[in-house]
């Protein structure tokens, strides 16, 4: 990795296998549920020490809310992604622009609130920073280029962060895996998301970096992206607007876990997982708040 090596005996005494969790698009009520139940387990089966999750669509399937974001803190996520739905439910302003565990992407313009990167420090003392970007393909709203919003974030993080992901929330699976390689060595870990299917070409590339095109969805699988499949089809049947509402069943949790040499930043380990939940949320779960 370019950032190398610790030097001082302290950084040494922390050289440690740093195991992440990244979750993918995290879709409504059924994808909180999912999340508050299978988390908990999941840190005692894998040692998790920093969980990763994009909360895009967290609020009623867009955006996300002040009261969601706690929600997601209690949950014990530790940085929190967004995407092209940001800034959909503005009362999660604020928090962008105090908070310094959730990232906006870094190719939104530069007067749009929030940071494009957040840095969370483990307990074991080995700190992880994440990134996000929107692709630009087929992508609203029009953003600049991610490759050099990435080039920027990675010259703003603190050299002491040796641990470096990059959430790519884009439509192309081109995009994506072109930024996959083109900072390979750079990173720890590249991972889409946006398009809430998971995709089987998990792999560490060649210097280091671990990479996975999406890590698909946290949320109902009995559906359409996610929304409910009757509502869907009669849109794409009639050329009707129809809402898009939240589907419940067939929760699943979907991510990626990596494990990462805290000295080198190289990614030793990756497994992409997938936790199926038995219960269904109905629009009046018990995961709360839309």
């Amino acid at each position: 990795m370019v950032r190398g090596h610790p030097t001082d005996a302290a950084a040494r005494k922390i050289c440690m296998q740093v195991n992440l969790l990244c979750i993918g698009d995290t879709v409504g009520r059924p994808g909180r549920f999912v999340l508050s139940q299978m988390l908990p387990k999941l840190v005692e089966q894998y040692d998790l020490h920093c969980i990763i999750c994009n909360a895009e669509n967290a609020a009623g399937g867009s955006g996300l809310t002040h009261q969601l974001y706690e929600k997601f803190r209690r949950y014990g996520v530790h940085l929190i992604t967004l995407g092209d739905h940001a800034f959909r439910r503005q009362e999660i302003i604020p928090v962008l622009e105090r908070a310094q565990d959730i990232a906006r992407p870094a190719n939104f313009a530069q007067a749009a609130p929030g940071k494009g990167w957040a840095v969370h420090e483990t307990r074991q003392g080995p700190k992880i920073a994440v990134i996000t970007v929107l692709g630009r393909l087929y992508m609203k709203p029009p953003t600049d280029c991610p490759f050099l919003a990435i080039e920027k974030a990675l010259s703003q993080i603190p050299q002491d962060v040796r641990i470096i992901v990059i959430d790519v929330h884009a439509e192309a699976t081109s995009e994506k895996i072109a930024i996959g390689w083109h900072f390979d060595g750079r990173v720890s870990v590249v991972f889409g998301t946006h398009t809430h299917i998971p995709t089987a070409d998990e792999r560490i590339l060649p210097n280091g970096t671990a990479y996975i095109t999406d890590v698909g969805m946290t949320g109902p699988y009995d559906s359409v992206l996610g929304r409910r499949k009757d509502r869907v089809l009669k849109a794409l049947l009639t050329g009707l607007h129809v809402p898009f509402d939240v589907a419940t069943d067939d929760i699943r949790l979907c991510g990626l876990l990596v494990s990462v040499d805290s000295a080198t930043g190289r990614a030793t380990h990756i497994e992409r997982i997938q936790v199926n939940s038995d219960a269904s949320v109905s629009d009046s779960g018990a995961a709360g708040d839309d």
